[in-house]
């Protein structure tokens, strides 16, 4: 009898501890803003957390006395946040890499580095984590650096520069690298140059002590397209570029370093005279791509379903973005929102994304903040 006793006793101690640690822990959605601050030190990062039942957003913490934090990329891992500083300047900017306090929704700088070039415009960090790569927009350069075990970044190990042009003289007048994106299978680095209408792809490999970009090959794409942003399917059979100049969204086979071209997009509703398409994303689960149109006649959502098959993409409709000039945007870790930062208006609206049809609903709540241009979204467990 007595040894039932204590058994119930223990069995009871069980439940209780059991119920503790399943207390102890929740999630939390943090969303990172990274924006211009007119070329002077300002309010360039905030943090807010996400509450992902109602779309609504609580500023956390500002990182102030920065100058024109304009894109940020989190570490895979979700530990570290890399950001742009000094974009834009007429000196090199830099790569600043801060720890991320999931807790209490705060970053803290741990180290920055010269960039390597003028006016850092995108980061890519590869699948081990272990190397960032920085694209400067101004003197087409693109830079490679190692990531230390605390997150924090080595000078860069490779700087590439670039001498090119194409036909639009207003804009493509020189080399301009854009962005630049690991492969799915991270032996490569496709970098988009959008004053050479090309995507430059190079070998690349982590297991390597010094793992420098080689063997350079060249994509070209239509005159006057201006290859923007780019994203690959979850699949990685697929990828897809964003052009800024035509507004164009072209679809490639992608395998192991090559992608081969199979069907151009309109990503806009309206046909204009000048296009300044911005950024591209695909949902979570593969089935839904998303573009941003800025202006000047349109800001917009396009919103596409993908062949999980063949790559091709069917529209499905434009969503307006209810701003002006909609630089970047977001698709929160559930895949249930898109946020889109409307530089110009100071406003990042929140939407709620349908899984099944991919539409978008826009929610009552916006997020005012001043310049919004860069958007990043993790979700964390973190003790009570």
């Amino acid at each position: 009898m007595q040894l039932i006793k204590i058994s119930k006793c223990l069995s009871l101690i069980l439940v209780v501890l059991l119920l503790v640690g399943c207390q102890s822990k929740k999630e939390t959605t943090l969303l990172f803003v990274g924006s211009f601050t007119d070329k002077k030190p300002g309010e360039g990062i905030h943090v807010y957390e996400f509450n992902t039942e109602t779309g609504e957003a609580a500023l956390k913490f500002t990182l102030d006395s920065v100058t024109n934090t304009s894109f940020l990329k989190l570490s895979n891992n979700g530990k570290y946040l890399y950001s742009v500083m000094d974009s834009q300047m007429p000196y090199h900017g830099k790569i600043g890499a801060f720890a991320v306090d999931s807790i209490n929704g705060k970053i803290e700088l741990i180290n920055s580095q010269d960039c390597g070039g003028l006016n850092p415009a995108h980061i890519d960090i590869d699948k081990t984590g272990n190397f960032l790569a920085s694209s400067q927009y101004s003197d087409g350069s693109l830079s490679l650096f190692k990531i230390k075990k605390d997150g924090s970044l080595n000078s860069h190990s490779q700087v590439l520069r670039f001498k090119d042009s194409s036909v639009v003289n207003s804009r493509q007048e020189a080399s301009h690298i854009h962005s630049s994106n690991f492969s799915p299978d991270n032996n490569f680095l496709l970098a988009h140059d959008l004053g050479a209408d090309k995507i430059r792809g190079f070998s690349f490999n982590s297991n390597m002590k010094d793992s420098l970009l080689h063997n350079e090959k060249q994509i070209k794409m239509k005159p006057g397209s201006g290859p923007r942003h780019f994203t690959f399917h979850p699949n990685g059979k697929f990828g897809y570029s964003i052009a800024e100049l035509s507004g164009k969204i072209t679809a490639f086979n992608y395998k192991y370093g090559q992608l081969e071209f199979f069907k151009d997009y309109q990503s806009y509703q309206k046909q204009q005279d000048i296009y300044r398409a911005a950024d591209i994303h695909i949902s979570p689960d593969g089935n839904f791509l998303y573009a941003s149109n800025r202006g000047p006649e349109e800001d917009s959502i396009s919103i596409f379903s993908v062949n999980q098959e063949n790559g091709t993409l069917t529209l499905i409709g434009h969503e307006p973005t209810y701003g002006e000039h909609p630089r970047n945007f977001v698709i929160d870790p559930s895949g249930k929102f898109l946020l889109v930062a409307n530089q110009f208006t100071d406003n990042i609206v929140v939407f709620s994304r349908d899984t099944m049809t991919g539409k978008l609903s826009k929610l009552p709540k916006e997020i005012v903040v001043d310049n919004p241009s860069s958007l990043q979204m993790r979700t964390y467990s973190v003790g009570l």
